[in-house]
């Protein structure tokens, strides 16, 4: 009882809504604020509001480039404690034994493995074309073979076979680009975005194609040229089949 009371004591800010308990009557005031769905902090750039000023601040790096979190190891920094712990904690020991390429995952390894046994476990019954990948067939059943759903922009009419593709353009019909390099006069619509443009101003390329192991800075770039890598592999697959 005596421990209880000792709770009590401490916390002696209560809130008329939900009974929680605060120590000290700031932290009681920002606590109400979820229950008002008062935001009084305002971001400059792109008026999105907050419920505290940290959060204001934090947010606020993704405009600035600000990164004042740097991993000792590396190097390397981040705009939040949180994005550092996890860069310093990240697991890569999902190793691949023919090019020694770490993974934090089973599943990315296993996809990864594809590239050096030259497995293609996806194939069309439609035709004899086979894949490496499941969202290269169904970009392959849409297009050779009007297979599947089409995700249609209502705005503009652009396709898309993944979904996650149609989502994220459709953000940029309704947003602004609000987010400004520090570097150049470039804006973008993301803080992702901005992030990957970022590395077109560091000599560091660390984006690596897994087929001929050729280096870029972003991964938008080594994503155009996996595609058209791709197809080269395949090409060169059935010429030497048919040669022989």
């Amino acid at each position: 009882m005596k421990h209880r009371q000792g709770h009590f004591a401490e916390k002696q800010f209560e809130c008329t809504v939900c009974s929680r308990r605060f120590t000290r009557s700031s932290d009681l005031v920002v606590h109400g604020r979820i229950h008002s769905g008062e935001k009084p902090y305002k971001c400059y750039f792109c008026d999105k509001t907050f419920v505290q000023s940290g959060h204001l601040r934090k947010h606020m790096r993704l405009h600035t480039g600000d990164k004042p979190y740097k991993c000792s190891l590396c190097n390397k920094r981040f705009s939040t404690s949180s994005d550092l712990q996890s860069h310093s904690h990240r697991k890569t020991s999902y190793d691949c034994q023919q090019c020694m390429k770490s993974f934090t995952t089973q599943h990315d390894l296993k996809r990864h493995a594809s590239i050096h046994t030259g497995a293609k476990p996806h194939s069309c019954r439609h035709c004899s074309d086979s894949f490496m990948w499941s969202d290269q067939l169904k970009r392959h059943l849409l297009k050779s073979h009007n297979e599947g759903t089409w995700f249609t922009c209502h705005v503009c009419g652009k396709k898309f076979s993944l979904v996650g593709d149609y989502k994220k353009h459709l953000r940029r019909h309704k947003a602004v680009k609000s987010y400004v390099c520090s570097e150049c006069p470039k804006r973008f619509y993301s803080a992702t975005e901005l992030r990957q443009h970022m590395a077109v101003h560091l000599d560091v390329k660390k984006f690596c194609c897994d087929l001929c192991g050729k280096h870029f800075k972003s991964k938008r770039y080594v994503m155009s040229h996996m595609k058209r890598c791709t197809e080269k592999v395949r090409f060169n697959s059935t010429a030497a089949t048919s040669h022989d």
